[in-house]
């Protein structure tokens, strides 16, 4: 058994994490100017080494935490990036892992050691070795988890607007939806709470505030059902 072990191609396991960042108009990811030798005009996903004595979650989270400064942020997996010759250098599978977060939250949090900085999703440098791609695949990972879950309601205030809810979900899907549509058809699906208040300086008259019902377990079907189809119809964009 030891023998067949000692037959095999070794190679590195490295972790990279996308981060996406909502500022209340855009989506952006997080990247960092690491001048590595090869490609230093490149700007790269928070990425490096896993250690022997480390889980993978827990490397992903060191890695984040040494290069950006953020910490306990919740990482999700999303896939593992093998081509041989992915990284001209070294034989190496990345294991990625993504997160969507505030921008605002963590402005004072951000290390800028390594000159971490947000960039809009339409506005990418440079990117080392096949990060692109790993964004892509993030985004996509992203909009169809926000096809079944109520993601992103944590990036907005407690009590919110729906052109603030629309702006955040136009980011997430990079797209326009009809106002009218959007407004109707969030609404239908019974999750949001209209309050009394309005938002002062939104307009004349002032946009109702809107909170987030706490939904009961039986509700959850129905809900997922339905904001699917809400995100899916084509109909629905312009």
């Amino acid at each position: 058994m030891l023998a067949l072990y000692k037959q095999q191609t070794k190679c590195l396991v490295a972790l990279d994490s996308i981060i996406f960042g909502f500022d209340g108009e855009t989506m952006k990811c997080l990247l960092v100017k690491r001048g590595l030798e090869t490609q230093d005009d490149h700007w790269s996903l928070m990425g490096g080494w896993l250690e022997p004595k480390e889980s993978l979650n827990e490397a992903a989270a060191r890695i984040l935490f040494q290069l950006t400064g953020l910490n306990q942020i919740y990482l999700e997996q999303l896939h593992a990036f093998g081509e041989p010759h992915r990284d001209p250098i070294e034989r190496t599978v990345s294991v990625t892992y993504y997160a969507l977060i505030n921008v605002h939250d963590y402005e004072a949090t951000i290390s800028h050691a390594y000159q971490a900085d947000w960039f809009g999703l339409q506005e990418l440098p440079n990117l080392l070795f096949d990060h692109r791609e790993m964004i892509e695949v993030a985004i996509q990972a992203l909009r169809q988890k926000a096809a079944f879950h109520p993601v992103g309601f944590e990036l907005l205030p407690e009590k919110f607007t729906l052109p603030q809810l629309q702006k955040l979900y136009e980011a997430i899907y990079q797209t326009t939806f009809d106002k009218r549509n959007f407004s109707r058809k969030i609404l239908s699906l019974g999750i949001l709470e209209r309050l009394e208040e309005k938002q002062k300086g939104y307009s004349k008259k002032g946009a109702y505030l809107y909170q987030v019902k706490k939904q009961p377990a039986q509700d959850l079907h129905a809900f997922v059902t339905n904001v699917d189809g809400l995100f899916r119809d084509t109909l629905f964009t312009s």
